[in-house]
């Protein structure tokens, strides 16, 4: 399969050796326009082509791809990007999602006192982390995790294994979705020093739908 990557850090550079490794061919790699950042290094290696995060959208972003991966990708993906691609936008969020959507989702899961919780590979629409499911798993949460200790140990793998899944099924003609439980939706703020999601494609969307969905967006993040 032809991918464009948008994502950053670790998680970012490891998923987009995965796909390497698996045999897909990466179009392009979206990621902060910072040198250090893992994923940036990685793209520099195997010499892909690199797009800014601050200005990847629809005028940006290749044509000819299958799929774009969001992989710890912190900007919002608007649909005229997610349309290029064939098959859309895929992205990994570690919840069991409809639960605890947002940016802190780990961090909240440990304030509960949660003692399970897991990962969600879904695909991006308008809703921030509401999109259909298509991959799920769960893990434990060990007495004293630290929100890094529960990434490192569980959620970044689990990530990666649920890629590489999803991408064996489109690879076999299955595409799941499974719409998420409005029911269950739980949304937590972010907390202190997390940064907003990023919007580089919403100025694309013209003006009235601008506003609608970043109405929407805004309001989600509120919640909680």
């Amino acid at each position: 399969m032809r991918l464009v990557i948008s994502g950053q850090k670790r998680f970012g550079r490891d998923v987009l050796e995965l796909v390497l490794k698996l045999g897909h061919e990466v179009v392009a790699v979206s990621s902060p326009a910072i040198e250090e950042d893992r994923l940036r290094i990685g793209a520099a290696n195997h010499r892909l082509p690199w797009i800014d995060a601050a200005g990847f959208n629809a005028s940006t972003m290749p044509d000819g791809c299958d799929l774009i991966l969001a992989a710890h990708c912190h900007s919002f993906l608007g649909d005229k990007t997610r349309a290029k691609a064939e098959l859309g936008a895929l992205g990994f969020h570690p919840s069991l999602l409809p639960l605890h959507r947002g940016r802190s989702a780990i961090e909240w899961a440990l304030r509960f006192g949660e003692r399970i919780t897991g990962g969600s590979l879904y695909w991006l629409t308008d809703v921030v982390d509401g999109g259909p499911v298509a991959a799920q798993d769960w893990c434990f949460i060990q007495p004293g995790d630290t929100a890094r200790d529960l990434w490192a140990r569980e959620l970044a793998p689990m990530g990666a294994r649920l890629f590489a899944r999803a991408l064996a099924d489109l690879e076999r003609g299955v595409c799941v979705k499974i719409p998420q439980d409005q029911e269950l939706v739980s949304w937590e703020p972010a907390i202190e020093n997390v940064p907003r999601l990023w919007r580089p494609d919403l100025p694309l969307l013209g003006a009235a739908r601008y506003q609608v969905v970043t109405e929407r967006i805004m309001a989600s993040e509120a919640a909680g």
